[in-house]
């Protein structure tokens, strides 16, 4: 364990300092106990390590996100290589260019759009969690939350052929590198750069399945609705973002689930609770537990003035936790229905493809409920990235 972080206290316009490093070994393996600490400290925290404005608070959270005229998405990222590389996507850009990108995203990931998937993904849920009830003990994240999610989101983009199998590793090093220029991230250089030669050199809409989103925006790009480089951003950004965070959640949940019997057992008598465990575990655990914005203005955060041109961390993963927002928040409770988490981001920059992330969980829930009365998850193995908190590995055992 890391010894506690020193911190001291200066004058009431400025911020409380932490000596912590949001992206340090021991933050990503303790996330929930550096965040409470920071939490402690104020709302805004100054962090020395990574030259930030930390915002731990619920309510000045969305508060930022409800002000992206204030808090630009331009530095989403904590370097700025990444930054230069994200101009252009829907997820680094401001109003009024931001909405014409999110639109056809929205369009492809609407909860209309969904519905018609949602047949399918249930059916293909069921087979997954059959095939797994069969072999009674199996690897929780390669075999379901890995498997499931990696196949549903490369069909609906319609990527097809080998590229299928360099996906996953691109998009978890594609996280890595949001963060500072750390080990992990430099580490993660070539592989991401596969990904972004793939995206925005090689590429074509004729290379993806006709009827797949990947092929609706490139038709975007060829109408003029967009312009042609952000067809390769677009992409780019679903394949990176629309995977890892619903891994990760459904490695939670099974473990969360395992760890907390009577949730489970207060799930299968009420299936109808499943989107209340869905959301109280993205509270709960938070998947990517913070992204980053830059002030345009000096602003005043809970009586902390933040100067123009600051990086800040949103700690959506401690807004979470937020005891002035919910009572017990260190409770994992399936009865709270947090629907108001920020999980998904909250704003104009709130998850697009959290329909899909939810009908994919869902489905998955569903038929677990419904094949495995009681199960076990031990030798649960970390993989520590600096955005997203997934993991490596669990054994799940069924027992009954």
């Amino acid at each position: 364990m890391n010894p506690a972080a020193p911190h001291t206290t200066t004058p009431a316009t400025t911020a409380p300092v932490s000596e912590q490093d949001l992206f340090s070994d021991h933050t990503l393996a303790h996330t929930e106990e550096v965040y409470g600490e920071l939490r402690s400290l104020g709302t805004v925290v100054y962090l020395p390590a990574n030259d930030a404005y930390a915002i731990t608070r619920y309510e000045a959270i969305r508060t930022a996100n409800s002000d992206p005229a204030t808090f630009s998405s331009r530095q989403v990222a904590f370097n700025p290589q990444m930054n230069e590389i994200l101009s252009g996507t829907s997820l680094a850009s401001d109003p009024p260019q931001h909405g014409k990108l999110r639109a056809i995203l929205t369009d492809n990931l609407s909860p209309r759009a969904m519905r018609s998937l949602k047949g399918t993904i249930y059916a293909d849920a069921d087979t997954l969690v059959r095939e797994l009830v069969e072999k009674r003990t199996f690897d929780g994240m390669a075999d379901l939350a890995v498997a499931f999610p990696v196949s549903v989101v490369l069909d609906l983009i319609g990527v097809q052929g080998d590229k299928r199998d360099r996906i996953l590793p691109w998009g978890e090093a594609a996280f890595n590198l949001l963060g500072p220029l750390n080990q992990r991230a430099r580490e993660s250089f070539p592989l991401a750069g596969e990904l972004f030669k793939w995206t925005h050199e090689e590429m074509t809409g004729d290379g993806l399945a006709e009827g797949s989103i990947g092929h609706a925006v490139w038709q975007a790009a060829e109408r003029g609705d967009i312009a042609p480089e952000s067809f390769g951003y677009l992409v780019h950004q679903i394949l990176a973002a629309g995977m890892d965070t619903t891994i990760a959640t459904i490695g939670n949940l099974i473990q969360l689930l395992a760890d907390h019997p009577d949730q489970y057992a207060k799930l299968r008598r009420d299936p109808s609770k499943i989107p209340a465990a869905v959301a109280e575990t993205l509270r709960f655990r938070t998947p990517a537990p913070g992204f980053g914005r830059v002030t345009t203005r000096d602003v005043e955060v809970d009586g902390v003035t933040i100067p123009a041109g600051s990086q800040v961390a949103l700690l959506y993963g401690s807004g979470n936790r937020d005891e002035l927002k919910y009572e017990n928040p260190d409770v994992f409770d399936i009865d709270r229905n947090p629907v108001d988490h920020l999980g998904f981001g909250y704003g104009i920059h709130g998850c697009a493809g959290q329909g899909l992330a939810k009908l994919e969980i869902n489905g998955l829930v569903e038929s677990w409920i419904r094949h495995v009365d009681s199960f076990t998850v031990t030798d649960v193995i970390p993989r520590l990235n600096n955005f997203s908190r997934p993991y490596a590995s669990m054994q799940v055992t069924i027992t009954a």
